[in-house]
């Protein structure tokens, strides 16, 4: 590490973070806190390197305290607090109305989650406040991960969203422009064709070591370059290398591959195609030609800001405003593939719209609604402050929509059956909620009844009740499955209040979902789940129908099936 650098302070802010990282998720590591230590002390940025080496140092360290040691340390430090920030929308700097163009850049190699919603509100957002432009641009030049299917996949996601792109564009039809453009900068000298093993210049690279291939001249580069392009050299033989600084600090610059050797068929191109670029210089050349003004991505990108303008300086192509923003992810519910295949796989979630992940289509599943997620992910902003909020917040969001459209029904978990001595024949009047004009709904009583189980825990012989909507009642004798009761009139008396469902009840189960994980660590109850017996009235619901279970909390009907209604609990 560079001693010019304050040292002490440095050490100190690493320190504080990883403390609090590992009391927040068990443990701690250096990849899990550098974005915080760049972001309050930015001169880390000069030696990322070193600054690992000193977190790593650290964070070794903090791992074999306790949790209790971990704590009181902790207080001899401060956080900076995300302040909330005002709804005024989002502020791009030089900005002009009418000019702006934005894009939304995903790779069509899997779905859409909390994090790609953060990403492309922003940017459809922003083109919206200043009428600008909004294009939705697939990354596409990654052939073994991508098809077809994410592409429609994102598509219907976004429309879901509300997301309407003015343009659609393809990556992988720019591809004659982008060799075009990797021609370009061999002829300057700025890139250069390498053919050493990928390991071999993984390991150069880390060690600031130039190989032979640098000294190559132009004449063998073109030709190569031509072999290249041509199809006539096999995955791993070659490498289109950018002509950065091996020495840099920074290692993104340290001649990073800008193109390789990939024979897998692509889904739009098919064998078209066999040098593909990566994603540093592809995006960049995207940016420029597309016309994109303000180009925003994630904060993980950050190091390879110099990377992304050193291409298009030695290009002599015009240069977007990049703007970066913190990555949104939730606690507890994993967003990248690395993690949810495998849960896939091991059959430890159903599949990419799992309810207990936060893809778009999990999300979609569990009850939670487009404007919930809206509001939830530009409340955010477009601040580098890393945040990983609780579902709460979202769920909260949500709330506020669903809580006056959905009627309220009875449910009653674990029944337990009453017989009513006395009970009148009558038909119960009951709204359908309780503020909103949504009608009412009939229900014809006789004298059994079925409450929930933590209810009839509690009565008593002697206890007076009311069965919420119909009439009162007084218990006279608790018996091993059931309860007798007596008829007790009809007029509104100081009792509790509980709901019941009669004959023609259906049977229902509710699914609860929780935490995927638990720092790390996957945790095996993440699911609960509840029966009992819901009201006739359900049966007239269709899936994806959102209802308030009076006591009891909001779902959402997932399965209906001869024997039995799944929902699915969105919150209380």
């Amino acid at each position: 590490m560079k001693r010019g650098l304050n040292m002490h302070s440095l050490e100190n802010i690493i320190r504080k973070h990883a403390l609090r990282n590992a009391f927040d998720y068990g443990k701690t590591s250096p990849n899990s806190i550098i974005g915080k230590i760049i972001h309050e002390f930015a001169d880390a940025k000069k030696d990322v390197k070193g600054a690992m080496e000193i977190a790593q140092k650290i964070c070794k360290e903090v791992n074999k305290m306790g949790k209790a040691q971990i704590e009181e340390e902790l207080k001899n430090y401060s956080f900076e607090e995300k302040k909330e920030e005002e709804k005024k929308g989002i502020e791009l700097e030089g900005a002009t109305e009418g000019k702006v163009i934005t894009r939304f850049p995903p790779e069509p190699s899997g779905y859409l989650h909390i994090g790609h919603a953060k990403a492309a509100f922003i940017d459809y957002e922003a083109a919206k406040k200043y009428k600008g432009k909004f294009l939705l641009r697939f990354d596409d030049t990654n052939p073994e991960k991508e098809k077809e299917e994410f592409v429609l996949a994102i598509q219907k996601d976004l429309k879901w969203l509300g997301i309407v792109p003015d343009e659609v564009l393809f990556a992988s039809d720019y591809m004659r422009e982008i060799y075009s453009h990797a021609h370009t900068l061999i002829k300057k000298g700025k890139a250069y064709i390498c053919t050493c093993a990928s390991e071999e210049m993984k390991k150069a690279r880390m060690e600031g070591k130039e190989c032979a291939c640098r000294k190559r001249n132009g004449k063998e580069n073109t030709l190569l370059f031509e072999k290249m392009t041509a199809g006539e050299m096999e995955e791993g033989e070659a490498a289109i290398r950018f002509r950065g600084e091996m020495n840099s600090q920074n290692t993104a610059m340290r001649d990073p591959t800008l193109m390789r050797m990939v024979k897998a068929p692509h889904y739009r191109q098919a064998n078209k195609y066999s040098a593909w670029p990566s994603y540093d210089f592809e995006g960049a050349i995207m940016d420029s030609i597309g016309g994109i003004t303000h180009a925003m991505r994630t904060k993980e990108y950050e190091l390879r800001d110099e990377l992304y303008f050193a291409i298009l300086d030695a290009l002599s192509l015009r240069k977007p405003a990049l703007i970066e923003f913190s990555r949104l992810q939730i606690k507890g519910m994993p967003v990248s593939k690395r993690l949810i295949t495998p849960l896939i796989e091991e059959g430890k979630v159903e599949g990419y719209d799992d309810f207990r992940l936060p893809t778009l289509r999990g999300l979609a599943r569990r009850g939670i609604l487009p404007r919930a997620i809206k509001e939830f992910v530009l409340s955010f902003g477009i601040s580098k402050v890393e945040s990983e909020p609780n579902l709460e917040k979202l769920l909260s969001e949500n709330k506020k929509l669903i809580d006056k459209t959905s009627p309220r029904l009875f449910f009653a978990r674990e029944p337990v059956k009453i017989e009513v001595k006395n009970a009148p024949q009558k038909e119960a009047l009951l709204r359908n909620h309780p503020t909103e004009k949504m009608g009412e709904r009939k229900v014809k009583a006789g004298n059994v009844f079925y409450i929930p189980k933590k209810d009839a825990l509690e009565l008593k012989a002697g206890s007076t009740f009311r069965l919420k909507g119909l009439y009162n009642v007084k218990v006279e004798e608790v018996q091993k499955g059931k309860i007798i009761c007596t008829y007790e009139g009809d007029e509104l008396i100081d009792c509790p209040k509980i709901q019941w469902v009669c004959e023609g009840f259906l049977n229902c189960r509710i699914l609860i979902p929780h935490e995927l994980f638990i720092g790390e660590k996957f945790n095996e109850e993440n699911l609960t789940i509840e029966e009992g017996y819901c009201e006739g009235e359900c049966a007239k619901l269709k899936i994806g129908a959102i209802v308030q279970f009076e006591r009891y909390g909001f779902a959402r009907l997932d399965k209906i099936s001869k024997e039995l209604l799944t929902f699915i609990y969105i919150s209380s």
